[in-house]
């Protein structure tokens, strides 16, 4: 039985989540059509260019991302906390990109004097739009209507381009966190489109690795092609990674990014299909301080979906935890 999202998604909880999105009935909507040989490869790019920029308008950072060819994979954290410290002004310039709003927003935003029943209705509007600029359906919602518009306009058809609504998962541990990111990363790698990550192409960890220029061209042209009334002022970057050891606050990745990459490369090494079945003598230290057994990773990065099937990831089915 389908549930409503609000039970789905607690920040309280957790404010990280692997969402899932696929092509209507599965088809390479966003790839080579296998039977016509159609190349719809640039719709990639479109949704790659959609998600940083939505990071940078929403109160949400973006963990990690792989656009496939019929699916894409996203893992973000949700971040009400920044929205709350956005004054009215940033808050109706955040807005003002995605939406014109009504005629009292419209009024607000030209700098009109509004009377005091007005401002009282405003600020009932801001708040509401406050919620959903860190709400993850918003999100997603920001991100499936205009590339589904785009790309039945391209093909000039109407219908659905997105199958049903998005899947989420709220990733309650750092291990199953750390092993949904590596999963996604790796994506390209398993699928036989790339054969290192840094060559994987429309993923998160290419873009740590090669940071792309298409991106900040791209803010100048997404009012045309995807629908922005405005650009935003600048481009989010992806999440941080703040090491192993935090003694504050976090606001990034609870792990260091240079054992993250040393983790992924490993990992995808032992993918190949020259490699199958080997495991090296010596992992990143990283699963040691985590307590997670080497075959357990392997099998949750090569089967995150299948053992986590659940909506909650929080401990995987049927693998081995003991200890390294």
């Amino acid at each position: 039985m389908t549930l409503p999202r609000s039970t789905l998604v607690s920040v309280e909880d957790t404010p990280y989540y692997h969402v899932v999105t696929r092509c209507v009935r599965r088809t390479f909507l966003c790839g080579v059509d296998r039977e016509s040989g159609q190349s719809f490869e640039h719709r990639r790019q479109w949704i790659e260019d959609r998600i940083r920029l939505l990071s940078s308008l929403f109160a949400v950072d973006i963990c990690a991302y792989a656009v496939m060819s019929n699916h894409v994979h996203i893992v973000l954290k949700l971040c009400p906390d920044e929205a709350a410290q956005w004054c009215d002004h940033e808050l109706m310039a955040r807005w003002a990109c995605l939406y014109k709003g009504p005629a009292l927003f419209q009024k607000a935003q030209s700098s009109q004097t509004l009377q005091a029943h007005e401002l009282s209705r405003l600020s009932d509007l801001l708040e509401n739009y406050r919620d959903r600029l860190s709400s993850l359906s918003w999100f997603m919602k920001c991100l499936n209507e205009p590339i589904a518009r785009m790309a039945n306009q391209e093909d000039n058809c109407t219908g659905h381009f997105w199958e049903a609504r998005f899947k989420s998962q709220a990733l309650l541990t750092e291990e199953a966190l750390l092993s949904c990111m590596a999963y996604v990363d790796l994506n390209p790698v398993r699928a036989g489109m790339a054969e290192t990550p840094e060559t994987s192409d429309h993923t998160s960890i290419k873009e740590r690795l090669k940071p792309s220029c298409s991106l900040a061209q791209a803010m100048s042209e997404q009012g045309e092609t995807q629908g922005l009334r405005h650009s935003p002022t600048a481009l989010k970057p992806l999440a941080k990674f703040e090491g192993n050891d935090i003694d504050h606050h976090l606001n990034g990745i609870l792990f260091g990014l240079h054992d993250y990459l040393d983790l992924v490369d490993t990992t995808g090494r032992i993918l190949r299909d020259d490699k199958r079945g080997a495991i090296p003598l010596h992992l990143p230290p990283i699963l040691e301080r985590l307590g997670i057994n080497q075959k357990a990773w392997l099998a949750q990065c090569t089967q995150f979906e299948k053992l986590y099937h659940q909506r909650f990831a929080k401990r995987p089915r049927r693998v081995d935890r003991q200890s390294a």
